[in-house]
């Protein structure tokens, strides 16, 4: 037996839990061994960071921080799955923590409250292998490219805007980063102001493509890298937009 997380796990508990997985030809047992050697930092426990950190923990992803500095309010309930009202006032990172261990006892998961800042994203992100964007925050969006571009670090973005979702991945390989499609404006960045109104099965759908963006990055697979998906969550559009430079 082999030490996996919290708790020890034998050889065929894991060939049984990842089996749909291991038997696809895409992934294989070489590519559940990377999703298990994988480390991802998830900035935003939300609406698109709830999904997001179910499917990598159930994925078999070896190693999952959580960033949040927020608590738990009745008002998340309606999009933020991981959460229910038992949680309210409690801390999101911790909280999404610990379902990550009830989900899968092979998963390390480290959660962060703190809020993301120029300050401390460096040493954070040297510890990882993925940064996920989960965010509704525009500066923290812009402080996640800035580090993640200067370390070479993949970050899958993920956002949305009542019925209109974004999907990218960024600094892949040296390819586009956010700044390049949407410079940074600071006006624009004091100003702006996250929309109220979000339905959560939207924030599920845009959460779990950036979550399959994740694990294809992780394996090595085409993705968005070069492209952006736009979503129109009313009328079920999908478009994808090339942004190579």
């Amino acid at each position: 037996m082999e030490r996996l997380g919290r708790m020890d796990v034998t050889d065929s508990y894991r060939d049984d839990r990842y089996h749909r997985q291991t038997s696809l030809e895409a992934i294989g047992v070489d590519g559940q061994h990377k999703l298990r050697k994988a480390r991802v930092l998830v900035v935003g426990a939300g609406g698109l960071g709830s999904p997001l950190i179910e499917y990598l923990a159930a994925a078999g992803v070896g190693s999952i921080g959580i960033v949040d500095d927020d608590t738990v309010s009745v008002s998340n309930l309606n999009r933020q799955i991981l959460y229910d009202m038992s949680q309210v006032g409690k801390p999101k990172a911790n909280c999404a923590a610990n379902v990550v261990r009830r989900i899968n006892p092979d998963c390390k998961v480290q959660a962060y409250r703190m809020r993301l800042t120029d300050s401390n994203a460096s040493d954070l992100f040297g510890k990882y292998d993925v940064i996920a964007d989960c965010t509704d925050n525009l500066a923290t969006r812009y402080v996640i490219d800035r580090h993640t571009k200067a370390l070479g670090i993949p970050f899958v973005h993920g956002s949305l805007c009542e019925f209109e979702g974004r999907v990218a991945v960024f600094n892949y390989k040296g390819v586009t980063s956010y700044a390049d499609l949407f410079p940074f404006d600071a006006d624009e960045v004091a100003n702006f102001t996250q929309p109220t109104g979000i339905l959560g099965a939207f924030a599920g759908v845009v959460g779990t493509i950036e979550a399959l963006e994740t694990v294809k990055v992780i394996l090595g697979k085409p993705t968005l890298a070069d492209r952006i998906l736009l979503i129109d969550g009313l009328s079920l559009r999908f478009e994808t937009i090339k942004t190579s430079l």
